[in-house]
């Protein structure tokens, strides 16, 4: 265990001594991000800052904790990045329509899949029963990849953000892995923490003022592992094997939920980019960069602090919990203007009940 800690030390710190050379790299290569009406930022800041993370890991997963992990399962997923980090460098280099950058997800998903055998094969519902996939194993595995990848994608707006809500919620799910899975399965908690670690390395240059973002090449890269971790991770925890991994990436998936949700209101294509997500929200509210990004962080502390009651509930109090976590976040949504300053159901039903007593 010492070693372990070690070596996440060590990891933490080549993530952050490698990061500004990897800056330097990416300017070379034209992936900086200007100024435009869509960004935040108010000049160009060299992208790319997850080939360092990609880097990194590699080198703590196969140099450092090597001895921790069968051989093929680290190939495997190895495979997986490495088509992930390919398609984001192309994005931050040459920017790919939405669906060249889905076809590059989807091969690095069928790698998972296929080749690391790592796949959602059974959903428990609490009163209803545990229930096999079969044959839907293969979509709704590639869906859930897909899904959670372009979730940290999109919150990938501020400095800083997309890195420490990847942060908490790798940790959570770090922790929950570590009690759950056996003792011969700890390769995947270990793999987690060392994501953890490089992430962390990262932080301060990504932090606000930036120096350098993660770009498509690390939001897609993070999002990726934060996905395959989950699966693969999480799938000895009885309760409703879905529902924790949702509770613990809370942040991403509203923001890409209600995202799908305010375009097809609006009528407009899903994949098409607007200035209403939660970051944006924030600031409009009048917050500035820093306040907005601990904001939000805060919130990701609350979603992983439920995540880590599940295990220790009932069937009861976690049908309670789920409730409790829908209804506090609905109102957050109407509050802040998620969807549209319009759309308020929820407190204008409150308000009317409010009204007749």
């Amino acid at each position: 265990m010492f070693r372990i800690i070690v070596m996440f030390s060590l990891t933490m710190v080549l993530s952050a001594v490698i990061t500004p050379f990897v800056r330097r790299l990416a300017i070379k290569m034209g992936a900086v991000d200007k100024p435009n009406a869509r960004r935040i930022n108010k000049a160009p800041i060299p992208s790319m800052g997850g080939l360092g993370l990609f880097i990194t890991f590699t080198f703590s997963t196969f140099v450092l904790l090597r001895a921790q992990f069968p051989t093929m399962m680290l190939y495997s997923i190895f495979l997986g990045e490495c088509i992930i980090i390919i398609t984001g460098i192309l994005d931050d280099i040459l920017e790919l329509r939405p669906r060249q950058k889905m076809l590059g997800i989807l091969l690095a998903a069928l790698v998972i899949y296929f080749v690391a055998d790592i796949r959602m094969t059974n959903v428990s519902i609490p009163f209803v029963g545990h229930f096999e996939l079969g044959i839907w194993s293969l979509p709704i595995t590639i869906i859930w990849i897909l899904a959670i990848t372009n979730a940290v994608n999109l919150i990938d707006g501020l400095d800083g953000l997309a890195t420490g809500v990847s942060i908490i919620a790798l940790f959570t799910m770090g922790v929950i892995a570590w009690f759950f899975l056996t003792v011969t399965e700890v390769d995947i908690p270990i793999m987690i923490f060392a994501l953890v670690a490089t992430l962390l390395g990262f932080l301060p240059h990504n932090f606000h003022p930036a120096s350098v973002f993660l770009g498509d090449t690390g939001s897609l890269f993070i999002g990726f592992m934060i996905a395959v971790f989950s699966l693969e991770g999480l799938k000895n925890v009885t309760f409703i094997s879905v529902v924790i991994p949702v509770i613990i990436l809370g942040v991403p998936i509203t923001d890409t939920v209600f995202a799908i949700f305010r375009r097809l209101l609006n009528h407009k294509p899903i994949s098409q980019a607007d200035r209403h997500h939660l970051h944006h929200r924030l600031l409009a509210m009048g917050l500035n960069q820093r306040q907005a990004v601990l904001t939000i962080y805060g919130i990701a502390l609350v979603f992983s602090l439920i995540a880590l009651l599940f295990p220790l509930s009932t069937q009861l109090g976690s049908i309670l919990l789920v409730i409790a976590v829908l209804f506090g976040l609905e109102i957050f949504i109407e509050e802040i203007g998620l969807v549209g300053s319009h759309w308020q159901p929820l407190l204008n039903f409150i308000r009317r009940i409010a009204k007749h007593h």
